[in-house]
Parts: structure tokens; sequence; C-alpha cells
């Protein structure tokens, strides 16, 4: 798949709207230092320096689904505990996930502790029940599904064996999901793939798809025997079989097959990576691509997301400069990484050049945006852009902004001449990107002063310039956009 291709599905996600069902859970993160053994037993001792809630299971695909700057609804089961309430809080960060977490009194929010020492993993508890859900819950499950399921385009079931998705539901969603021609991935745990009938897609790793069918997967030979004869069962259309540092595999009913290699560079933690791969997976289908095109995508979230520590998520931004070309046909685009444009500012800095910077929304580019990014572009030699990502935006403005994707922004802005470098930030101000680049000149309108210019502080400490450009009056974007539905209406 081109470049080109790849930026055009990327573009589709911010429509996209992704119904999650499955297991939620709590992932803990507990990291400090080991610098003895205990007396009591041949075990290290953590001295504890901090700790990190983030989402798990069925709550971590939601959580990629809105940092790709999609909208999720998530359904599943947790206790009435303060587990729940960490995940509720952790969710509430991302306002394009609707959060529909039916409470079991009776049973323990599912909680992952990793202990983490000196960058390494020494030690993990689960604190969960994998009781099956009670009738009058499960019936309760059903109906918060099919309410929710007229509103989006793909089905993601995310299986971590917990007790919610029962043989009973499991049928009962898919068979739902059937009737109203939506396509259904499944994230599988058990054994026995019957129960997933019906699935468009299964996305088993190697070990699994070798429990399911009894067959031994090491050899890419064997795996795509072993797939084939699960697909004969008619059990689903198509099996995505992730192989660890060997990539994965897309095998069809129709016998077709495609094999991709890994995409990561580098390994750091797999923790929630399956997440990520179904996640963009389903974004993929949702935004007009094929399978192979949504898998090829998912890959290389995958390949970004085991590089980052704990469980993590991945933007489009991150994609885009993954997915470049390395022989430098993408550079028109003009669109990075943090990594990448911190490599690129290091190379300017050494060349003895001047780096502005300013940052914004950029939503529906009009005149005043031109002026403001021409005079950033003249105070310096090069200027970099920090892009809001779809999801802050959403927290700042609402969940009907942006009108025009991360993606497309991006795009639009990189064409814009004085403009050398774009980078998407996910947080809700570019603070961390001025901390990490370091510019000469720090650019934003007049409607500010220097005292409310985020990051002006750390410029100037450092001997730079704070520059607070002219403004063309008339032009806003949300003024634009409250005329524009004004019309409509």
């Amino acid at each position: 798949m081109d470049y080109s291709t790849s930026l055009s599905l990327m573009d589709g996600f911010h429509a996209g709207h992704v119904l999650v069902l499955g297991d939620v859970m709590l992932d803990r993160f507990v990291y400090g230092t080991v610098q003895r053994i205990s007396p009591e037993a041949p075990i290290p001792v953590v001295a504890v320096e901090r700790s990190a809630d983030m989402p798990g299971g069925a709550a971590n695909v939601a959580r990629n689904i809105a940092a790709l700057g999609a909208r999720a609804t998530l359904i599943g089961v947790c206790g009435e505990d303060a587990p729940a309430g960490a995940l509720r809080a952790q969710l509430a960060a991302s306002p394009t996930i609707e959060v529909c977490l039916i409470v079991d009194a009776s049973r323990p929010t599912s909680l992952k502790i990793r202990y983490v020492a000196d960058g390494q993993q020494v030690m993990r508890a689960d604190r969960e029940s994998r009781d099956p859900l009670s009738a009058a819950l499960e019936a309760a499950v059903l109906s918060a599904f099919d309410a929710a399921l007229m509103h989006a385009d793909v089905v993601v079931l995310s299986d971590y064996a917990k007790g919610v998705l029962s043989p009973s539901l499991t049928r009962a969603v898919i068979n739902s999901a059937i009737r109203s021609s939506k396509r259904v991935i499944v994230d599988p745990k058990a054994k026995d793939f019957e129960r997933y009938r019906g699935a468009t897609i299964l996305t088993p790793n190697r070990q699994e798809l070798q429990l399911a069918t009894g067959h031994d997967c090491a050899a890419q030979p064997e795996l795509v025997i072993a797939a084939r004869t699960l697909l004969a069962e008619g059990i689903c259309e198509f099996l995505l079989v992730t192989r660890g540092k060997d990539g994965m595999s897309i095998i069809a009913a129709d016998g077709a097959t495609v094999h991709q290699p890994t995409a990561a560079r580098q390994v750091f933690d797999v923790s929630g990576a399956g997440d990520t791969v179904v996640a963009t997976l389903a974004l993929g289908l949702a935004a007009g691509g094929d399978v192979a095109q949504a898998a090829a995508l998912a890959n290389h979230a995958a390949g970004i997301v085991v590089a980052k520590r704990g469980t993590a998520t991945v933007t489009t931004g991150e994609m885009i400069a993954a997915l470049a070309p390395a022989d430098g046909s993408a550079d028109a685009y003009k669109i990075f990484s943090l990594d990448s444009v911190l490599r690129l500012a290091r190379a300017w800095r050494e060349q003895g050049l001047k780096i502005a910077f300013t940052n914004g929304c950029f939503d529906l580019l009009h005149p005043g945006h031109v002026s403001l990014l021409d005079q950033a572009r003249r105070t310096a030699d090069r200027l970099i852009v920090g892009l809001n990502a779809d999801l802050s935006i959403r927290r700042l403005k609402g969940p009907k902004r942006p009108v025009q994707s991360e993606v497309a922004r991006a795009t639009v802005l990189a064409a814009i001449k004085s403009v050398d470098a774009v980078v998407i930030f996910a947080e809700n101000t570019p603070i961390q990107l001025i901390e990490s680049l370091e510019p000469d000149v720090l650019v934003k309108g007049a409607d500010y002063t220097v005292s409310t210019v985020v990051g002006a502080d750390l410029v100037l400490r450092r001997g730079g310039r704070v520059v607070l450009a002219d403004l063309v009056h008339g032009h806003s974007t949300t003024a634009t956009v409250e005329r524009v539905a004004a019309a409509v209406s």
C-alpha cells in the first residue's frame, strides 16, 4: 500500500465509530529499582518510586481508537471498587469514548499490577474474577450492545477470558451485528473458536491459533495450514495471525494469503499491543480499506506501540512518520513524529539555522492562519508547527470539533510554503513539544500576551524570543463553523 493511500485511509479515521465490547480492566504499573535480594526468599526487593494507571483490555482498545481520532462506544462490566473508579477516571480523559460500564458488585474490577524495576518487568499480580455473568447482567450487556449497534461502523469483541464474553452472549452479539450488516473483529482468548462463528475477522496470536486447532504453528507454512483448517469450518471470513517478531499473516477463506513482516524497530513493552492492532484494524475497515490495507496499518501501529513503555497508544501523526518512504519521496508532506522532528531540528541547528515554533488547531484554515504562519516564518530560518490532535481538540472544544481530521489539517498545513515541518501532539498544550524542541522563537497571535503564551517562560529563560503576530480581523474558525451550521439549519 502506497503512502498516499495510507494517508487517505487515516484521514477517514476521523469519521469512524467503533463499538467495543469485552473484558475491561485497569493496568497498574509500579516503577522502582532493585538493589538487593530479599533475606526472606530468593526474590528481588523493589524500592517503589511511582505508579501509573492505564485502561487495559477492552478499555485499552477504546483508548487506542480515541487516540487515533475516532469515536468509540465501550461496553463492559466492572466491580464497585476503587479500581473501577480509577478506570472511569482514566477513560474520562478521552471525550470521544462513550463509556457504558455495567456494575456487578459481586466481582472485583480486573486489575493487573506490573512491577517494573530498572526498565524490566519483574512481577505481575492479577486481581480478577473469571466467573460468568449472571443471566440478568448478561441481558443488560446485550441490551446496551443492541442500543449502541446502530451508531457503529465496526464491532470489536475484546475477549480476555474474564467472564463477560460467554458463549451465549458472544453468539448473541455476533448475530445482532450480522442482522445489522456490521463487520465484527474478535480478539479471541477461548480455545474453542466455535463461539465466534459469524465474525468477520479473528486476530489470534500464533499460540492461540495452535491451541484452537491442535496444529503446530511455529513455522509459516504450518501456520497457514492451521488457519485454512479453521477457515474451512466457516468460523470467520479472515484470520489475522500475529507472529511477534515475525510480523503478521492474513489468511482469507478464499485461500488468499498475505504475510507482512514486522514493522517494529525496537521492542520495550508488548503490553496492549494486540489492543492497538484490533483498534487500528477496525478503523482501517471503517475508513473504507480492505482487510489487507487495514492490516498493514495495524502492523505499523503495533510496531510503534511496542517501542513505548506501559499500556500505550498510537497517534496518526506517529503513523504518518513511520509510513513515510525512506527514499525521501514523502518529504513534501512535511509531517513528522516528535522523534523525527527532533532529529530534523538538530540537523538544522548544525547548519546554524534558527528555529521558530507556533501551534494551534488550524481547523478550516483561513487568511488569519496564513498570515500568522508567514509572520512566524519571517522570525527565523525554519518554522515548526505544532498541531493539536483530534483528541486534544475534542477535550478543549467539545465533541463536534474538529471539522477536519488531524491528517487533513496536517496535510493542508504542510502544503503552505512558510511551514517547514508539522508535528501532531495529543496533549492539551504544546508544553512538552516546546521543552523538547527548544525553539529560538515562539510565535502566537496578538490576542495573547507574553505571560499567557504556553512555554514563553521556557523560551525566554534560554535567551529566545516570544513574538506576538498581528491579527487579521474578521477571521475566526469558530465563527466560520457557526455560520456554516446556521446556514445548514
